[in-house]
C-alpha cells in the first residue's frame, strides 16, 4: 500500500524520465490529459497533531482496510513543464525538439 502522494510523485518522475529519454528524437509526443483511477483508504491517526491519509489500496486488499473508509477516485492531471528560463507553464512534451508543422 502506498500513499496517494507518492503514486503520483512517481508518475512525475516517470513522466520525466520518458522525455529525457526522447530527446533528440524526430517525432515529439504533447502530453495531455492524464486520468488516474485508484481505490483509496482514508486512514486517520489518532492524537495531537493527526494527520489524514490517503493510501492507494490493491484490490484485493480491501478486507484488510475494514476500519478504513475506502473510496474509488478518478484524478485528471494536466501536465505543464516549467521553461528553464522562467516564464509561465507550457504543456509538456514527451520528445527533442520542434518539428516543424507540429502543434
Amino acid at each position: 500500500m502506498i500513499e496517494l502522494y507518492d503514486m503520483i510523485r512517481e508518475l512525475r518522475r516517470q513522466l520525466i524520465a520518458a522525455a529525457a529519454d526522447g530527446d533528440g528524437q524526430a517525432v515529439r509526443f504533447e502530453l495531455g490529459p492524464i486520468e488516474v483511477e485508484a481505490t483509496v483508504a482514508v486512514t486517520r491517526e489518532a492524537g495531537a497533531g493527526a494527520k489524514v491519509r490517503v493510501w492507494v489500496v490493491d484490490l484485493d486488499s480491501n478486507g484488510r482496510y475494514a476500519q478504513a473508509q475506502t473510496q474509488r477516485i478518478k484524478l485528471t492531471l494536466i501536465p505543464k513543464a516549467v521553461p528553464a528560463g522562467g516564464g509561465p507553464p507550457q504543456p509538456a512534451m514527451i520528445a527533442g525538439a520542434e518539428v516543424d508543422g507540429e502543434r
